[in-house]
């Protein structure tokens, strides 16, 4: 198994956060992983994306150009790479910004009110673990087990606290998440 993925929004939505967690899921569970993070100068408020490699195999290149599945968090991502996820993936958006939806017929698109859900939860900080919620559910390629171990791998001592945190927003997303086109 080797799973391709682009997570893209804007800084601050905790896109390489989101990859991280994920990439270090991967080495809990003994799979090959890549982290590829790239960001603007601005950060905070600018593009974001990184992308991940979980593979059962050797991975030989960090660098892709197409994708099995795309994580879209802005307008401007989705522009970008909806068009470079591979027939037959997964395409997974948050609507909350994106004016034109995705439009492909040739892949599987997931739709998750990330923002909302989160802000309901009373943290507009989990959202992207909200998002990563609904991924798992649409591809469940890491155990939650392993999404634990990466939560605490990723944040420092002084946050683990907020773990339990995290695990109830990707719980809220896995329950939450929106087929839009299956195919």
């Amino acid at each position: 198994m080797t799973e391709e993925i682009i997570i893209a929004g804007f800084g601050g939505q905790g896109v390489l956060s989101m990859g991280k967690i994920l990439a270090y899921s991967g080495v809990m569970q003994g799979q090959e992983v890549t982290w590829f993070p790239s960001y603007g100068p601005e950060m905070r408020g600018g593009t974001a994306n990184v992308t991940v490699i979980l593979s059962d195999n050797r991975i030989s290149s960090p660098i892709l150009h197409e994708f099995d599945t795309a994580i879209i968090l802005n307008q401007q991502s989705l522009d970008k790479f909806e068009a470079e996820v591979k027939p037959g993936g997964t395409l997974l958006y948050d609507p909350n910004g994106i004016v034109h939806p995705p439009t492909r017929t040739d892949i599987n698109i997931y739709k998750i009110e990330g923002t909302k859900i989160a802000a309901d939860m009373g943290n507009v900080k989990t959202f992207n673990m909200v998002v990563l919620g609904a991924f798992l559910k649409a591809k469940p390629i890491v155990a939650l087990e392993s999404i634990r171990k990466g939560l605490e791998k990723s944040l420092p001592e002084r946050h683990h606290k907020l773990i339990p945190m995290n695990l109830q927003a990707i719980e809220a997303g896995q329950q939450q998440m929106e087929e839009v086109h299956i195919i």
